[in-house]
């Protein structure tokens, strides 16, 4: 399955999931909103920070989400790389292994936007 197809499951499942508990989902939207705003730290920093901890944490649909928002933000390929190296550092071989996963992620998204 690729990143493309894993991300548009997801969204599906997100989906449902909101309207079976729309307050939650709406007060996680209210979170979001409010730390994704540009501050002491940019956007794209925080995206890049996002990602060492989906890798970190293992969760690979957070992967796909800040992946595609860094993207946004204009994050390169060497900016996410060295991102991931912390992310190794912190979190050892599973975060390695995570880190691929992430590269692989960027590189199918960037792809596709070419």
């Amino acid at each position: 399955m690729t990143w493309t197809d894993k991300q548009t499951d997801m969204k599906d499942a997100l989906r449902s999931l909101n309207k079976a508990i729309p307050e939650v989902a709406q007060g996680f939207g209210q979170l979001s909103k409010a730390v994704k705003t540009d501050g002491v730290l940019d956007i794209k920093t925080k995206e890049l920070i996002a990602v060492a901890i989906s890798v970190a944490d293992r969760c690979e649909a957070c992967i796909g989400f800040h992946i595609e928002a860094l993207i946004r933000a204009g994050g390169t390929r060497e900016e996410l790389s060295e991102t991931l190296g912390m992310a190794v550092q912190m979190g050892g071989g599973p975060s390695l292994m995570y880190s691929a996963k992430a590269l692989a992620c960027f590189d199918e998204f960037t792809a596709a936007a070419d």
